[in-house]
């Protein structure tokens, strides 16, 4: 997300890095420059005129004019602002109240509600410790109902049952006196995607609204669309009474309009953004973090989070326990970190949250990416549990038919073997003289400010 926005304004910081003093007239090409890449961006144009308004009133004015470091505190500048822009701070859902608290899901069709809903119960379940109940009132698209009840399973959700030949209204009710039954604490409403010109599905979806009094409402929307984004929800802010945005595939969003175009436009702010495919690809939106990222700066803050949450604690305390006794490390171990730097995201969504990976990100991800994460899975899988634990006896013959049961060549798989050779090493000198010996063992390994053993085509950590 953002990657053309980042790139326009990174040259931008650049270039006024480079000035010991800013004068009216380069602020004002820098201007140009930001103005530009927010369009090409699609953020919405009313929006775009305001913000650069803002930005230029506080350039012009001494705080900039009379700095050591006139750059650095314009793209400050830059920053708070977008960070305004966004909503200051992060909106939780609103869920102190008597139980069940229910959250309705509204949006256009194919914006990804179904998926979204099964996301964030995921979340409330793990993160906030919520028992929830999802409900399906979509009685229109051919499956929609099964393809929540099995979303719900898979995320370990209560499922109320419901059926297209029921009306919309009776289904919310009922799941929501089922939820009181049992004591649940959320219920999630799923609804049928509708155009907010569909005059006949507002007025149902208005009635539904009435019937059950969420305490959020959440408009669903796919970030890929821009500003149109905005103008919809806006659109449907008039008919339904909107509590917050959830940005969905904004993994496939080069641009990022609609994220900065929303709150301004809607007064309403994002709360969530879905960050890829998986189950668990739903996060909380941070306006000073995404204002962080579109500058290049990063996101520690959220690394950590994720970090947190999704690295198997265990695993990774017995792997250091393994280390420190002088064990081997072998490729059971190495698909341990494989499977769970795919839980994070995969290699381009920690790359993308790294502080200073501007100008490197690009090309690092042509030499590490997550397709060649999974390819060295499956050439692991293709092992047999003797030659993971004893990776020395893969020879010849082992090779070929690892490598046929892989899909793959022989070559990748003698890839593999180099990297792991060049990783257990190096554990074996964290084991015998810790930090200092293994950045000895690196050094030389990490051109470009990549990982050992990243080669053309190659994929090492």
């Amino acid at each position: 997300m953002f990657d053309g926005l980042s790139e326009r304004l990174a040259a931008t910081a650049q270039r006024l890095r480079g000035q010991g003093r800013l004068t009216e007239s380069n602020i004002s090409d820098a201007l140009r420059d930001v103005r530009m890449a927010l369009l090409e961006a699609d953020v919405a144009l009313p929006v775009v005129r305001s913000l650069i308004e803002d930005i230029k009133t506080r350039a012009m004015g001494e705080e900039v004019l009379t700095s050591l470091t006139p750059g650095q505190v314009f793209i400050s500048i830059v920053q708070e602002e977008l960070v305004r822009l966004m909503g200051e701070h992060n909106e939780r859902l609103n869920l102190a109240q008597q139980p069940p608290a229910v959250v309705l899901l509204a949006g256009l069709q194919g914006a990804g509600k179904t998926t979204t809903i099964a996301k964030l119960a995921k979340l409330l379940q793990e993160r906030e410790k919520k028992k929830t109940l999802l409900v399906s009132c979509d009685i229109y698209r051919p499956a929609a109902i099964e393809q929540l009840k099995t979303l719900a399973a898979q995320v370990n959700a209560e499922f109320y049952p419901s059926s297209k030949d029921q009306d919309p209204v009776k289904i919310a009710r009922a799941a929501i006196d089922h939820a009181r039954r049992q004591h649940l604490d959320v219920v999630l409403v799923d609804t049928a995607g509708r155009l907010h010109i569909d005059s006949g599905m507002m007025d149902e979806i208005k009635r539904i609204h009435a019937a059950v009094n969420p305490v959020e409402t959440l408009f669903v929307v796919d970030s890929m669309t821009g500003q149109d984004a905005a103008n919809t929800a806006r659109a449907f802010d008039e008919a339904l009474p909107l509590t917050g945005v959830i940005l969905t595939k904004t993994d496939g969003d080069a641009r990022g309009g609609a994220a900065l175009s929303i709150r301004q436009i809607t007064g309403k702010p994002i709360k969530f953004m879905g960050v890829g495919e998986k189950i668990d690809a739903l996060e909380a939106f941070h306006p000073d973090r995404v204002a962080s990222r579109i500058l290049g700066m990063g996101d520690v803050v959220s690394l950590v989070e994720e970090v947190h949450h999704k690295v198997d604690q265990k695993k990774a305390e017995k792997l250091a326990a393994r280390v420190r006794q002088g064990k081997s490390f072998d490729f059971n171990d190495l698909m341990d970190q494989f499977e769970q730097m795919q839980n994070m995201g995969g290699m381009t969504g920690l790359i993308d949250k790294l502080p200073g990976m501007g100008g490197m990100a690009d090309k690092v991800k042509d030499k590490v990416n997550d397709r060649e994460i999974r390819r060295m899975i499956a050439i692991i899988r293709s092992m047999t549990p003797q030659e993971r634990r004893f990776p020395d006896i893969i020879k010849g013959s082992r090779k070929r038919r690892i490598a046929a049961g892989s899909g793959l060549q022989v070559q990748d798989v003698n890839r593999l073997i180099k990297q792991h050779l060049q990783m257990r090493k190096m554990m074996k000198k964290m084991s015998k003289g810790g930090l200092a010996n293994m950045m000895r063992g690196l050094k030389g390994k990490i051109p470009g400010g990549g990982a050992p053993g990243m080669g053309p085509g190659g994929m090492g950590f």
